[in-house]
């Protein structure tokens, strides 16, 4: 792609120095020439975090920076295989519908609401309760992103200890030369797509602000499925003088999702876009505030103080059955059933205090990044609410006693420092350790329940290590790699039992593990590769046991049921080139093998404990592969990318034929193609069109056991999208 930067420099003014006469000021100017630059632009859209980033040690880290504003994917419904086509290994889990929320994994983790990542908003935590319930109901505009930073674990010490990394969604900023600058994007679409985004933000003096506004409204693939989505954001940042910065920011998003509800084996097969349930919402209103303060205290010291919250509420009304049940009028009564009303109320608060200082230790160039971070989160769940029998969103209670009424509060420490040092010109290795202090505590009340089973208490105390080294033998390459330690705390769902019949074990025991990583990567010429082999293990996986009580009777027993290893392989390549002055191609795939086994443990099933030993983790295939051909002309930007997954399991006993309600079974492997195209027309106008699953595969990522139902969840049919957006 042919761009032209036209460079036109101002006069420049020379004034003479004032003599004791006062004599007039004499002025010298000569005009510059215009300079002409001729060159093209291929298609970066991916980079990686440079060694220090902000007050972070990125040095020797696997990490990626996707440019959101260069993809060519579809944004608006955040189409996480193509928005993350360029990261090996993301699994992306289809549920939710389209849009509303980004549900990713790596290394064979979890990928519900990507609630094994540290999930930022511009280096602000937005998982709701880090420790009651980590899912990120915020549901960020993907037009309000400029970039996204994914991180592996092995930086874990300095943002959190969450296995999956940090995954950190960095918004646009305000124009430094205008004083106000507007951006409107429209989107319309398949199934009645219509969103429109609109922002504004500046430059006044030693001010910035920048604000946005997102409506959308979409009916699903599905029928009865729909979806109705605003986000709203402000910040404004004041920066008095070289020393200080001050940013006070607040986002919100809050959406109604109409679920269709779950389907079986058989009802997938007929007609995947068919619906079991009418009656069904779901809907997570959040805000997070935060205020963050830099202060540079010398050319080698920076400090930066972030004070932040989660605040908001996840509420569902449901007829919360298998697929294999109806929801049908009652003929006696001529109504439905009465559904059932769940709300969380989350109140999340972190404050955090870090520090980055550069030093010498004799001739040796060193990078210390130190800081202590606390958390305070109370999440208050009232669950089994005897709903209406109506069919429009409404959570009002027939009867005002909730089968489950629990607060799960939390306060936690945090305290970690990691140390870079340059050993040699080309060598760095990093150090580092962090330790949790903090204890979470159940209370309340569960209907059938003996209120002697609770409160359950969990103390959190981990001192987690951490090392990593980066060695560049040469200018095209770098060697990098790591070890880190981390932990998972048992979360609320995890430790209420479903039934009387249940029982939580009092020493149940948070996951811990450690991730570590061995890559390679580069750049040389037209090729740019990054290679990494890693070990993922995961100790004290929860899971049930069937045990008999001091009583004698047959019960369910909740506890940490075994321990699992991923292995696996990441590979990325792209080559790019420039056919001529206005063409150029480029061609990548990232790749992922992955092998995830349990190496310890036993599950129940029946009245039976079955050893898992051996077998594959859930929702982790041996394949992931997304491969792309990008043509750039003039103008005009296409690509066109192709997804595989390969088949994956959705229990421990690696169960191939699926039950009856669709539960459990074999997840299918599936191959997408998607063609994605840019034009842009001015500097100030870009046409964007999607054209998502040509060939109309039907498919579906996941089983899932709980929310947002047992069973299958189709993933959309071929649907079109066509973009424009207007910056002046």
């Amino acid at each position: 792609m042919n761009l032209t930067y036209s460079i036109t420099t101002l006069l420049l003014t020379v004034w003479s120095l004032k003599t004791n006469a006062q004599t007039a000021d004499s002025t010298k100017s000569k005009e510059l020439q215009t300079i002409t630059v001729e060159g093209k632009s291929l298609h970066d859209d991916i980079s990686r975090l440079s060694g220090i980033t902000g007050t972070y040690i990125m040095e020797g880290k696997k990490s990626e920076v996707l440019k959101v504003s260069q993809l060519n994917a579809s944004i608006t419904d955040k189409t996480g295989r193509q928005i993350f086509a360029k990261v090996p290994g993301v699994f992306v889990y289809d549920m939710d519908g389209t849009g509303n929320q980004v549900n990713i994994s790596t290394r064979g983790l979890d990928p519900h609401r990507g609630w094994e990542f540290n999930i930022r908003k511009d280096g602000v935590i937005t998982n709701s309760d880090m420790y009651a319930y980590p899912a990120s109901h915020y549901s960020v505009p993907m037009e309000s992103v400029e970039r996204i930073e994914l991180v592996r674990g092995t930086g874990a010490l300095q943002y959190g200890a969450q296995f999956g990394g940090m995954l950190n969604y960095v918004s646009k900023q305000a124009s430094e030369h205008k004083a106000i600058e507007l951006e409107a994007i429209s989107t319309a679409g398949s199934y009645n797509l219509l969103s429109n985004y609109v922002s504004m933000g500046g430059t006044l003096k030693k001010w910035k602000y920048y604000t946005y506004f997102l409506q959308k409204s979409r009916d699903g693939y599905r029928d009865y499925e729909h979806t109705n989505m605003n986000a709203q954001g402000a910040v404004v940042q004041f920066a008095p003088n070289e020393k200080w910065n001050f940013r006070l920011e607040w986002a919100r998003s809050s959406y109604l999702y109409h679920i269709p509800g779950p389907l079986t084996d058989a009802m997938f097969a007929t007609d995947p876009t068919q619906a079991t349930r009418t009656r069904n919402y779901f809907s997570p209103t959040i805000n997070v505030p935060s205020f963050r303060a830099t202060y540079r205290l010398s050319a080698n010291t920076t400090v930066e103080f972030t004070s932040s919250a989660v605040i908001g509420t996840r509420n569902s009304v449901m007829f919360d059955k298998l697929a294999t049940i109806q929801d049908t009028l009652n003929r006696a009564t001529l109504q439905y059933a009465n559904r059932q009303v769940d709300i969380d109320r989350f109140n999340s608060f972190t404050n955090e205090l870090r520090v980055l200082s550069h030093y010498k230790i004799g001739q040796m160039e060193s990078n210390l990044a130190s800081g202590v971070q606390v958390m305070t989160n109370d999440l208050h769940r009232t669950q089994m609410g005897k709903g209406t029998t109506g069919d429009d969103y409404d959570l009002t209670l027939v009867d005002p006693v909730w089968g489950r009424d629990l607060y799960f509060a939390t306060n936690n420490i945090a305290i970690y420092a990691e140390n870079s040092f340059n050993v040699l010109k080309n060598l760095k290795v990093n150090a580092g350790a962090r330790v949790e202090m903090g204890e979470s505590r159940m209370s309340g009340k569960i209907s059938y329940y003996p209120e002697n089973r609770i409160p359950v208490s969990i103390k959190h105390q981990y001192p987690l290590l951490g090392a990593s080294f980066s060695y560049k033998p040469s200018v095209i390459g770098e060697i990098y790699g790591g070890f880190s330690q981390m932990y998972r705390p048992m979360i609320f769902k995890d430790l209420v039992p479903s039934s009387i019949y249940e029982k939580v074990d009092q020493n149940i025991k948070d996951a811990k593990g450690y991730n570590l990583e061995l890559g390679y990567r580069g750049r040389k010429g037209f090729l740019r590769w990054d290679v990494t082999g890693f070990l993922l293990r995961y100790d004290n996986r929860f899971g049930t046991l069937g045990i008999t009580d001091e009583t004698g009777t047959f019960i369910t027993y909740r506890t940490n049921i075994g321990n699992s290893e991923t292995k696996g392989l990441e590979v990325f390549i792209q080559g790019d080139w420039n056919l001529s002055k206005k063409t150029s191609i480029s061609i990548f795939t990232s790749t992922s093998f992955m092998d995830g086994k349990y190496v310890s443990g036993e599950v129940k099933t029946g009245n039976t404990n079955i050893s898992v030993v051996g077998n594959k983790i859930e929702s982790v295939p041996a394949v992931i592969t997304r491969n792309g051909l990008t043509f750039n002309i003039g103008a005009i930007s296409s690509t066109l990318l192709y997804s595989y997954t390969s088949e994956t399991f959705a229990d421990a006993l690696n169960t191939r034929t699926p039950n009856a309600s669709g539960a459990i079974g074999l997840v299918p492997s599936y191959g997408i193609l998607d063609l994605n195209a840019a034009w842009r027309l001015s500097d100030m106008i870009q046409l964007k069109l999607n054209i998502n699953n040509i060939t109309n595969e039907n498919y579906f990522t996941k089983r899932p056991l709980f929310y947002p139902g047992p069973g299958i969840w189709p993933s959309d049919g071929r649907n079109v999208q066509l973009s424009l957006t207007v910056k002046i």
